[in-house]
Formats: structure tokens, C-alpha cells, sequence
């Protein structure tokens, strides 16, 4: 028996890179898989979504069950035909995965108008669709039987988290991403939906394609070395989550090779206080010297 049996699993961006190794490893567990990719080129240009069908092929001739999807995430009706897919083909939806991503990295005085908004739209956009229309068939289960055992995985990244120079636009994103999974958590626990977060570093297409990260994230010479930046060591702590019984929520896990790293956001620290308002005198006198 696999950890995943009997549940149903929509993985977007599943088409190559980490998302593909999440498809396998969930098929491999006993999930039934919709493979969503659009098939677009790292810059988010083009459709093509043969790479989906070949996951699907793969998971087939492993004797595992999924379909393929081409929808756009980042669309309100996509996203809403999406769920829709897994419910026709497999009659319910318990995990979603949001990993659909592109980059278009540049330095914010040159970033354009278009480079911000396409990767703010399939990144943030192409999480919340996806999220807004599996929320709303959870809820109504819910009413009917009672909590659901749902899960749902995001996508964040180190660049949102510690930031990046030239990834201004991709780092709001998963930003924004970290703070939709812990709000997502509280809303949605109420009828039974898990909500994390992981933050991967792996070699994929986008880590291939950034300015000194090529050379990095390159396989070992030595195949019997072991390769800290092969995408499949992500796909385990992601498969984890989506499981029935696991009690997490409302988390954001760092994994790399073979670390996984639960993350802390933005906490309060010590600070100055007094009960009369600031002068801005005041505020270098106390403030200034906590902060050196």
C-alpha cells in the first residue's frame, strides 16, 4: 500500500522539473494525478502541453492512473476547469499542489510593466485561482459530510523569503505566496483543508536559467555521489504533506537535498516603548543604537 492511496492529487507546472518528481512520486504512492502544465517556455511564452501527456504516459506505463491538463492556471476559468478535470475524471479532489512558475528576472530600474505583472499573474494569480475554486468544493463537501482530509502544498522560494537582487518580481510573488498559505491555513482549517508551504532549491529550468546559479546546480560527474540539487529530493516532504493523516498547517518548509528546514516569518522583536508619542530625537536616541 502507498501513503497516497486512494487520494486524488492536481499538481500544476508538472510537466518537467520539480513538479514532474512530485507527479511520479505521488502516482508511485498510490494517488490518481492530474498532470497540469501549459507547456510554456521558462519566460512563460508559449503553450505546448506535450511535456504533460508524457507524464501521464510515464505514470501509465508505471501502472499508476492520471490524466493530463493544459489549462492556465493563472485564468479564472482555467484554474475553475482544472478542478473540474479531476473531479470528471476521478470523481474527487483532496491535495493540491501549486508549483506552476516563470521567471523574467531583471534589475528593478530596468524591470518593465509586462515583466512584473506576468510573473505576479502565474505565480500569485496561478496559486490563488487553482486554491479559490478546490476551497470552494472543499467547503461544500464539508457541508455535506462533514471535514474533509484535504491538502494543499504551495510553492514559495528562498528569493521571497531572504530576497534576490534582480528578482524583484518573482520574490513579491513568493512573498506573497508565504503570507496566502498561512492565511489559507486559518480559513480554511474549519472544514478540514491543511494549508504549507516549501520553499525548494532544486535544478529546474529556472535555476538553469539564472545569472551564476547554471554551473551550481549541475549534476555530479561522480553519478554515485549523491545530487543535492536533483528535483526529486524535494518531492518526498511535498507528498508528506498531501498525506491523510499528516497534522501540519499553515507552515513554510526550506528543502535542499537532503535538509528540510521548517521557516520562521516575520516575528516581533524587542522594541522601544514609552507612553507619550515619538519624537523623531527620541527615536535615534533609542532606536538607532538596537538596530546597529
Amino acid at each position: 500500500m502507498g501513503s497516497l492511496d486512494g487520494r486524488v492529487a492536481i499538481i500544476t507546472g508538472a510537466g518537467r522539473g520539480i513538479g514532474r518528481e512530485h507527479a511520479l512520486l505521488f502516482a508511485s504512492e498510490g494517488a490518481r494525478v492530474v498532470v497540469n502544465d501549459r507547456g510554456s517556455g521558462p519566460d512563460g511564452v508559449g503553450a505546448d502541453d506535450r511535456a504533460a501527456h508524457q507524464v501521464v504516459e510515464e505514470i501509465r506505463d508505471l501502472g499508476g492512473e492520471a490524466i493530463a491538463n493544459g489549462d492556465d492556471v493563472a485564468d479564472w476559468r482555467g484554474a475553475e476547469n482544472l478542478v473540474r478535470a479531476a473531479l470528471d475524471a476521478f470523481g474527487d479532489l483532496h491535495v493540491l499542489v501549486n508549483n506552476a512558475g516563470i521567471l523574467r528576472d531583471r534589475f528593478l530600474v530596468n524591470m518593465t510593466e509586462d515583466e512584473w505583472d506576468s510573473v505576479i499573474r502565474v505565480h500569485l494569480k496561478g496559486h490563488f485561482a487553482p486554491l479559490r475554486h478546490a476551497a470552494a468544493y472543499w467547503r461544500d463537501r464539508a457541508r455535506e459530510t462533514g471535514l474533509v482530509k484535504a491538502s494543499v502544498i504551495n510553492t514559495s522560494s528562498t528569493s521571497g523569503l531572504f530576497g534576490n537582487p534582480g528578482q524583484s518580481n518573482y520574490g513579491a510573488a513568493k512573498a506573497a505566496i508565504a503570507a496566502l498559505t498561512v492565511i489559507a491555513a486559518e480559513e480554511l482549517g474549519r472544514v478540514g483543508v491543511r494549508v504549507n508551504a516549501i520553499a525548494p532549491a532544486a535544478r529546474t529550468r529556472l535555476t538553469e536559467a539564472t545569472p551564476g546559479l547554471g554551473e551550481i546546480v549541475a549534476a555530479p560527474a561522480d553519478p554515485a555521489r549523491f545530487d543535492e540539487w536533483d528535483p526529486a529530493n524535494v518531492a518526498p516532504l511535498v507528498a508528506w504533506l498531501a498525506t491523510e493523516g499528516c497534522p501540519v498547517t499553515g507552515r513554510t518548509f526550506y528543502v535542499f537535498g537532503g535538509t528540510i528546514a521548517p521557516m520562521v516569518g516575520w516575528t516581533r522583536q524587542a522594541g522601544v516603548s514609552q507612553p507619550d508619542r515619538w519624537t523623531i530625537a527620541d527615536i535615534e536616541r533609542e532606536l538607532s543604537p538596537r538596530l546597529s
